[in-house]
């Protein structure tokens, strides 16, 4: 696998970073990061191949996928492990579970990509903390990132909220309260002048926080929460 040559040191990406680019053998052939411009990317990893949350994570994305592809939204796993591995590992998901992996998982023996990620410390003796997911725009910027550790697994219809949740801020210029979920409720910008500031509210609403339903078409330009 390869990343895209640049003058300054490698350091974990943060939210609203471009993502790093690269280029790597996955078990669906080449893939590079910019293949996913103009969609939405689930971008998720994990420790180990044959082991069983991992496994267990992995079962549940293949269900959601057509859940996420209805979002415009693509996922792609990576370990350390070499592809070889990768591929024999899909096959033993599919004897014991009858479940055919449907997105492509990319080798990364040698860490680079998941060090460019911060997926892995420097120095780090193992892959212990390599649990992690990104969720990158269509632009290529990182819009989200959640570590979990080795013993717990994912919450697939959290993932698939998060994505839903930051779609609708993005085109509709609201944002989205504690457990929202599509039909709710959104807040809407505060009031930019002193006359929005008096305009009627519902009960227990103030200026700075007003819900309502979703506005009905996009808003003129996108605003990041």
């Amino acid at each position: 696998m390869t990343l895209t040559p640049s003058a300054e040191p490698i350091h974990p990406p943060q939210l609203h970073d471009q993502a790093p680019e690269f280029q790597a053998r996955t078990t669906m052939g080449m893939r590079a990061l910019s293949d996913y411009r103009g969609q939405w990317l689930l971008f998720f990893s994990h420790p180990a191949d044959f082991t069983p949350v991992c496994a267990s994570e992995f079962i549940a994305f293949a269900h959601a996928a057509d859940r996420f592809a209805a979002l415009d939204c693509a996922l792609l796993a990576l370990s350390v492990d070499s592809l070889y591995s990768h591929l024999a590992w899909l096959r033993s998901i599919k004897m014991q579970f009858g479940v055919e992996i449907p997105f492509p998982v990319i080798e990364d023996p040698s860490m680079v990509i998941a060090r460019s990620y911060g997926m892995i410390a420097p120095h780090a003796p193992d892959t212990a903390l390599i649990r992690a997911v990104f969720v990158i725009d269509p632009i290529g910027v990182v819009r989200s990132i959640l570590w979990y550790p080795m013993t717990t697994g994912r919450n697939i219809d959290e993932l698939l909220r998060l994505v839903t949740a930051l779609k609708t801020s993005d085109a509709h210029h609201v944002s989205t309260p504690a457990g929202w979920r599509p039909g709710d409720d959104v807040i809407m910008p505060p009031p930019q002048s002193a006359e929005g500031l008096y305009a009627p509210t519902g009960p227990g609403q103030d200026w700075y926080y007003r819900t309502g339903p979703l506005p009905t078409t996009p808003a003129l330009k996108a605003k990041r929460a």
